[in-house]
């Protein structure tokens, strides 16, 4: 972990793009069963989908001087221009304050940094958000009185995440300064990268830990609350199985089986794929700095 004090190590915005696009690449080198990767396709999707939405949409996350809202739009509107279709508005959202705390507050305690970003949030970043996801149109997106992306911001970002903790993890990394990510994610990639020699079974294994923690907000969006905690039950399986094991290759057909079940199922755990690149993501930064 980064000390509170020492010299400042600067980290430019090529260094960041190269950081953010390596996490996002990892995002589809893992084996992530139900979710796109080079293992397999699904959803419509392809892993050269990822990887085209990150090459477009990391510049824009990474633009210095812009604010959180700005950075989130631009890198969605790059992504649908791109792709045409929503690959990675989870992704986009996580990682476009990490982006700004790196570049603001690089030589101090990342995490300090990123809540300080957070409560600085505003209500043109909030409009800014609330814009980019009704372009990429997320499947299972309601509506509520308080805080409704198809109306004008009223309230800052923060406060508007707040209200939607809830129900959706993504939302609630705004309110802990990514306690998800810090606190079981980058802990379990440092674990298992040591003992795998393998940075994407370390991931492979993020995802996991995620998706048994939590049930995934994005399946219970699409599939209901009782599909989401019965996915997390059937992932426990798995996910025990792998952290006993000496090599994870060795689960691979369990693995491919899990992936073509969910994927007929139309069942894509990206919530907790996307807490896995968040994961990676500040992994290398706090390598980095």
């Amino acid at each position: 972990m980064l000390a509170s004090r020492g010299p400042v190590v600067e980290v430019d915005r090529g260094e960041l793009e190269n950081i953010l696009k390596r996490a996002c690449r990892m995002d589809v080198v893992a084996f992530k069963p139900g979710n796109v990767s080079l293992w397999s396709a699904g959803h419509d999707m392809c892993a050269e989908d990822f990887l085209a939405s990150a090459e477009v949409a990391v510049p824009a996350l990474s633009t210095p001087g812009q604010g959180c809202g700005a950075r989130i739009r631009s890198a969605v509107s790059a992504t649908m221009d791109q792709v045409g279709c929503n690959t990675n508005l989870g992704i986009i959202l996580l990682l476009a304050p990490l982006a700004a705390a790196a570049q603001r507050y690089a030589g101090g305690s990342l995490r300090r940094g990123l809540r300080d970003i957070l409560d600085d949030l505003t209500v043109d970043d909030a409009d800014a958000c609330f814009e980019a996801i009704r372009i990429a149109n997320p499947a299972g997106l309601g509506r509520t009185e308080q805080a409704d992306v198809h109306a004008p911001a009223k309230i800052d970002l923060r406060a508007a995440m707040c209200l939607a903790a809830e129900r959706d993890l993504i939302a609630r990394q705004y309110t802990d300064a990514y306690g998800a990510v810090f606190e079981l994610g980058v802990p379990t990639l440092v674990r298992y990268r040591e003992r795998w020699r393998s940075l994407a079974w370390a991931a492979t294994q993020c995802y996991f830990d995620m998706l048994t923690t939590w049930p995934d907000s994005h399946v219970e969006r699409k599939h209901g609350r009782g599909a989401a905690e019965a996915l997390s039950e059937q992932g426990a399986v798995v996910a025990s199985a792998l952290k006993a094991c000496e090599n994870p290759r060795s689960l691979l057909g369990e693995l491919r089986r899990l992936d073509r079940d969910l994927k007929a199922q139309a069942i894509n755990p990206g919530t907790s794929a996307d807490l896995t690149v968040a994961s990676v993501a500040v992994l290398l930064l706090l390598e980095r700095l």
